[in-house]
């Protein structure tokens, strides 16, 4: 059990179902459920509605918690903490850092969360980053989903990451996601890293367009133009 509550964020990934029964087992607590929310922006508020407790774990739906974590040894954010991020492996790549964590989060701070493309950047207050590793970002659970992850990433981080990164870090970890390998879809994933590239180029400059990147709808149909129409259904 932990002090914490927990509450998984999911939209449309296929096995968040089972993702949520992990969180529940390996914390040993009740898990909330935000599911199919439209707008990234929107969802993340809600979440602070659905909690009991001011600070609470916060998991992606494609998130795997490692089955040793011990949410019972992790301290309470400080004052003026907005966030802390745990790393996450990434199955297609070999990347260890936070895109996917596991996170703890404030109540108050998402009420007051500010505009970012990159949603919990806009954030008030300072974001930790754990170096201990939570478990796996399992995103390659599609064409689409593996796809949406690579474009939505390098996208970001070509544009300039929001949190502060280097552009040297920014540039490794693109390079990364282009060369992706591993895992089921990784080729996906890489297409979408290229493709997000070109986007970012395209409209980088353009707040309004660029913030396509999320939604849902548009990110679908994006894919199907680009890519194979027929894996959107696979």
């Amino acid at each position: 059990m932990t002090g914490f509550d927990t509450l998984l964020l999911s939209y449309d990934e296929p096995q968040a179902d089972l993702l949520h029964t992990r969180l529940g087992h390996v914390l040993g607590c009740p898990v909330k459920r935000l599911h199919g929310v439209r707008g990234m922006r929107r969802a993340y508020r809600l979440t602070a509605e659905l909690v009991d407790t001011e600070q609470f774990f916060l998991a992606d739906g494609d998130f795997a918690i490692d089955e040793d974590f011990c949410a019972g040894e992790v301290e309470p954010l400080a004052d003026g903490v907005a966030m802390r991020v745990w790393q996450a492996a990434n199955p297609v790549n070999g990347l260890v850092y936070g895109y996917g964590g596991l996170k703890l989060i404030r109540r108050s701070a998402l009420r007051e969360m500010g505009q970012a493309v990159d949603v919990l950047a806009a954030l008030p207050g300072r974001v930790e980053f754990c170096r201990q590793t939570a478990g796996v970002t399992r995103f390659n659970q599609s064409p689409f989903h593996a796809w949406k992850a690579g474009f939505r990433e390098c996208a970001m981080l070509a544009r300039g990451s929001e949190y502060g990164m280097t552009d040297a870090s920014a540039q490794e970890r693109i390079d990364a996601w282009k060369a992706s390998s591993s895992g089921d879809f990784a080729a996906y994933a890489a297409a979408g890293a290229f493709d997000g590239l070109d986007f970012a180029q395209a409209v980088g400059r353009d707040p309004e367009r660029f913030e396509a990147i999320n939604d849902p709808a548009w990110l679908l149909q994006h894919f199907a133009v680009l890519r194979d129409e027929q894996a959107v259904a696979g």
